[in-house]
């Protein structure tokens, strides 16, 4: 079983992106996506950002105890709102970027979970495919102008990813709620 820590966009945040998604002409996605093998978008269902990947070995009961204890002792205040902007593109990956009210209290909570604060660049991954490269910048471009309706996360969440016959199976196994002042 694989684990990782995660914030989960609002409903509203979600339901703007898939918006966005299905209003992407046909015909463009089909240029953009060119030469990509077995180019598909991720269920909405799945759409979440990472803090940190803690692997395929992790104890649950460990990590969660652990992500509790950093979370408790972050400083009581209000959670930085985030929201979807722009995109890009990583090896097999399209991605939505991230940008956050306050960023040094984004990378306390990727410290918390367990990631490293500095190799933070906040990003949700809404499209992946096999093998091949993208065309210049025609996938990003796609939403290259996006941006979503800011939120607040209430809670990071150890979740355990296991393959299933339509792709990962996402399961919250811990829900460590953020503070408020």
């Amino acid at each position: 079983m694989r684990l990782f820590t995660a914030l989960w966009p609002s409903g509203a945040a979600i339901r703007h992106l898939s918006s966005a998604v299905d209003a992407v002409a046909p015909d463009r996605l089909t240029e953009a996506a060119e030469g990509l093998r077995k180019f598909r978008f991720v269920p909405s269902s799945r759409w979440h950002l990472t803090l940190c990947f803690h692997g395929d070995d992790a104890d649950p009961d460990e990590v969660g105890d652990r992500l509790e204890r950093r979370i408790a002792r972050l400083p009581q205040a209000e959670p930085p709102r985030t929201r979807l902007r722009s995109a890009g593109t990583f090896r097999g990956v399209l991605w939505i970027g991230t940008e956050e009210t306050d960023l040094p209290a984004m990378r306390a909570l990727v410290r918390a979970a367990g990631g490293d604060p500095h190799d933070y660049r906040g990003h949700m991954t809404i499209a992946r495919w096999a093998r091949g490269r993208p065309r210049g910048t025609l996938l990003p471009e796609l939403f290259g102008d996006y941006t979503g309706p800011w939120w607040s996360t209430a809670e990071v969440c150890l979740v355990s990813s296991e393959q299933g016959e339509g792709g990962p199976v996402y399961r919250t196994v811990r829900r460590v709620a953020l503070a408020r002042p």
